[in-house]
């Protein structure tokens, strides 16, 4: 038998305040939804009852850097940069004597005008596609299109297109007393500076006298490791071609008792290792490993979104991390962890990615005792890049200390070794600062942004004869903050380097090259100091 349950009726009274009282639970409950998510009315309710409140932050700068133990935000792009386009280049074209005047006419080129913001001529040439296999007329992103670039043909007046002139002739140079500049990038205190300044073109490419031992390094890693240093995807050949030319432009203009091309622009002569390279029988990469002892890294446009993605390099001198770990990546992405590399190995990406106004502060930008240290947003570095001009190419410095001189340490390479401990037997003789120069230029037939950078080491002692140069190296080592030092990987030489640089410092006090009570601070010079280039000429003997 089924049971049944019955309530008594609820009286009409009770029915009616029920629903009323439903209706004011509802009405609750969507304010409080409507609260949680407006925040402009929380701070109008907050205002009105004079009720505490977590403050939202005013501050316009940019958010914080991390530490490499440290997590930090989400760094990938919020926008694109589809619209947004480097100074157009094309008007060069009309100064251009190798073109003829009936193909300027063809090209409809105009004399008289001046390179300008692009209008812009489309299509833009794909990411992945070679713009010679391109539809006629496609263009890059500074307006020259595939039909400008064939009619230019080889080794056209790169001074004139990029607006950065070519270097001058240097007779007296002699490369096997050749020494680098002393760069000494050590900055204290730091303020929130990124320490850029203009590209000298006179020291764009700078050889010494380890050219020929460098390039025969450079050789053998590229034959051990393969597209670990040496890569390059599709799309990327009118780049590779472009920087190759201008790289042996310049040797032959700065170093013309050294270096020349052949009277139809196929053959590099090059007299100091007594060899020549056929151009157009290798890669264009291959031809920089043969003939230019620096690292290219080369950046291009994807029209799909404006952004800059790596798509060829050489690269030679990288620790901690390799070509082909970065190969094809987004400016952002680049910055993402190595997996399975130990955290205190893992060395600064501005040894490769150096911190322009595009790219973030990183320790190797800053050697002082700062808390945090500025980083740009993602928006803000594609901006930079998306609208980078030509004509200003810029140069900066980041510096380590190294046992030896080592210039390619991928993941599990044995130098890593040193790093873990201080050997109680390592002498100074072997204990250097590894300098990497590094430059950033926009090229201007394919509009890529090339980082170019090279690994130049000095023993320490050399130092003993630098004025503030010890007190300035040692103030960094001694104050400079414990997790950026760590970051730095200087530790390991720590032992040896500061009690000769506390030596050295007594010295120069007693000698009054330093005076007594000299507040220690970046130096007028930097990234020299005093008396360099007296002592630089002295010691080359030019």
């Amino acid at each position: 038998m089924a049971i049944e349950f019955r309530f008594p009726a609820l009286p009409q009274s009770t029915t009616m305040n029920l629903a009323i009282l439903g209706l004011g639970l509802t009405f609750i409950v969507t304010s409080l939804f409507y609260f949680i998510l407006s925040q402009k009315q929380r701070t109008v309710l907050f205002t009105r009852f004079n009720i505490p409140r977590r403050r939202t932050s005013g501050a316009t700068t940019p958010p914080r850097a991390f530490t490499p133990d440290q997590k930090g935000p989400n760094f990938a792009p919020t926008s694109d940069y589809k619209d947004v386009f480097p100074p157009s280049r094309r008007a060069s074209l009309a100064n251009i004597n190798s073109i003829p005047p009936k193909v300027k006419r063809r090209l409809s080129i105009q004399t008289g005008v001046s390179p300008t913001s692009p209008t812009v001529l489309s299509p833009i040439a794909p990411l992945s596609t070679p713009l010679d296999e391109c539809a006629t007329p496609t263009y890059t992103p500074t307006e020259f299109s595939n039909e400008d670039i064939l009619a230019l043909g080889d080794f056209p007046d790169y001074a004139k297109l990029s607006g950065v002139p070519l270097p001058q002739a240097y007779p007296e140079f002699d490369i096997n007393r050749a020494i680098p500049r002393p760069y000494r990038p050590f900055r204290w205190a730091y303020h929130q500076t990124m320490s850029l300044t203009k590209l000298e073109p006179d020291w764009w490419l700078e050889l010494e006298n380890t050219y020929a031992q460098r390039i025969a390094e450079r050789k053998s890693l590229q034959a051990k490791y393969g597209k670990m240093v040496l890569d390059y995807l599709p799309g990327s050949e009118l780049a590779c071609k472009e920087i190759m030319e201008m790289a042996l432009q310049f040797l032959c203009a700065r170093y013309p008792h050294y270096f020349r091309l052949s009277d139809d622009k196929t053959t590099f002569h090059n007299g100091i290792l007594k060899n020549e390279t056929k151009i157009k029988e290798m890669h264009p990469l291959h031809v920089l490993l043969e003939n230019v002892p620096e690292d290219f890294a080369v950046m291009l446009r994807n029209p799909d979104n404006g952004f800059y993605y790596l798509r060829a390099g050489v690269l030679c001198s990288a620790l901690g991390w390799n070509l082909s770990t970065k190969l094809g990546l987004q400016l952002h992405e680049i910055h993402a962890p190595i997996p399975d590399y130990k955290e205190k190995m893992q060395f600064s990406m501005d040894r490769f990615v150096p911190p322009f106004p595009l790219l973030p502060i990183t320790p190797e930008a800053s050697s002082s005792p700062q808390p945090t240290l500025p980083l740009l947003s993602t928006n803000t570095r594609s901006r930079y890049f998306s609208k980078m001009p030509t004509d200003r190419p810029i140069q900066r410095g980041s510096w380590g200390l190294e046992i030896d001189t080592p210039l390619f340490m991928p993941p599990g390479d044995p130098h890593e070794a040193y790093r873990e401990k201080q050997l109680a037997s390592l002498p100074l003789s072997r204990c250097h600062l590894r300098v990497d120069w590094q430059t950033l230029r926009r090229l201007p037939l394919s509009a890529a942004i090339i980082f170019n950078f090279k690994a130049l080491f000095t023993p320490i002692e050399k130092f003993r004869h630098e004025p503030y140069v010890p007190a300035l190296c040692l103030e960094i080592l001694r104050k400079g903050k414990k997790e950026l030092m760590a970051y730095k990987n200087t530790w390991h030489v720590e032992h040896v380097v500061v009690p000769a640089l506390e030596r050295f410092v007594a010295e120069q006090r007693e000698k009054g090259v330093v005076e007594e009570g000299w507040e220690v601070r970046t130096l007028e010079e930097a990234p020299w100091f005093p008396g360099w280039e007296e002592m630089w000429h002295r010691e080359q003997g030019f």
